[in-house]
């Protein structure tokens, strides 16, 4: 029974993901007053998703670090500069939107990146290692990328992040990675009967965290509409080029996806905060709006991922079987 209703959700994520963002526009009076649940689903989450890597993977990782450093370019260099020359290019005589479309990119990687790692079975261990990596860094990136890109200078309240790490990354993480350490067979076992619950958790977290987007909603105009398609482009193009980039540097299927939704998602959370604190509210609209696409396109990127990696005539051309 669990295994046809999770077949039944890996097939319909793509369609269940934006279902979820419109549930919690809708009823975002209601979410909003659950939103405490979030970390401790994340974690029974990010458990089951660690329950198919080891010690010895993050270990691997950490003596290989291309596949990081890339990842790390991709987050901080490539995609700002996509996102400035954007933003430059449409609006030129708006420098709120600019920092803010700036602003939506140079934070830390989304940490809700590891759930759709493991729902589509890339490396674990090396989308941890991205995650803590950029958190830990993101005190010296983000203000220097800001700097650099609008002139502005912004403080991030690292300790406060590393703490929704620890309970709902870390500590889940490493617990689910001992058990397949010591007890593969046990690990496998209860991965496939938690399964579901990751992916029904995942729409749930969805759901929760798209209830913060329903009051930028309200007003909808042209200048708006504008805003959202940059959002929707510059946020496309992220994980497009760490799918490229990952198949260029001849990165393996697992790495490759993990490169593509470490360096497509973002900690849009981290970036709504900095942007109300520091800034007037148009440049929070570009952060917020990142927050509504971001995880229909990751749904979107699995549904490729599924259409390039598991499609019987590519498997057997990426072989050679197929002349």
């Amino acid at each position: 029974m669990l295994e046809k209703i999770n077949a039944f959700l890996g097939k319909w994520m793509p369609l269940l993901t934006p279902i979820s963002v419109l549930i919690g526009v809708l009823l975002s009076d209601i979410l909003h007053h659950v939103s405490f649940l979030v970390p401790w689903i994340f974690a029974v989450m990010t458990f089951i998703g660690s329950l198919t890597s080891n010690l010895k993977s993050v270990k691997y990782t950490i003596t290989h670090p291309f596949s990081l450093l890339l990842t790390l370019a991709i987050l901080h260099i490539l995609t700002p500069l996509w996102a400035f020359w954007i933003g430059h290019l449409f609006f030129q005589n708006d420098p709120y939107t600019i920092t803010g479309l700036t602003l939506a990119v140079v934070i830390p990687t989304g940490i809700t990146s590891v759930i759709w790692v493991s729902l589509y079975k890339g490396n674990i261990a090396l989308t941890l290692a991205i995650i803590l990596l950029d958190t830990l860094l993101s005190p010296f990136l983000v203000p220097l990328s800001m700097n650099l890109f609008v002139g502005e200078t912004v403080q991030l309240e690292v300790w406060g992040m590393m703490k929704g790490l620890l309970g709902m990354i870390v500590l889940p993480s490493i617990f689910g990675m001992v058990i397949n350490q010591f007890s593969v067979e046990k690990a496998k076992k209860w991965n496939h009967t938690l399964s579901p619950f990751s992916k029904i958790g995942l729409a749930l977290v969805v759901s929760i965290n798209s209830s913060v987007v329903a009051p930028y909603l309200r007003n909808i105009d042209k200048k708006f509409l504008q805003v959202a398609l940059t959002v929707f482009v510059i946020a496309l193009s992220g994980y497009f080029f760490a799918w490229i980039l990952g198949v260029v540097t001849k990165r393996s299927k697992e790495e490759t996806i993990a490169m593509i939704y470490s360096g497509g998602m973002r900690n849009i959370s981290a970036g709504a905060v900095l942007a109300v604190s520091f800034f007037p509210p148009a440049v929070a609209v570009p952060v917020v709006i990142g927050m509504l696409f971001q995880q229909i396109l990751a749904a979107l990127y699995g549904y490729f991922i599924k259409l390039v990696y598991e499609k019987p005539v590519i498997g057997k051309i990426k072989e050679g079987k197929i002349s």
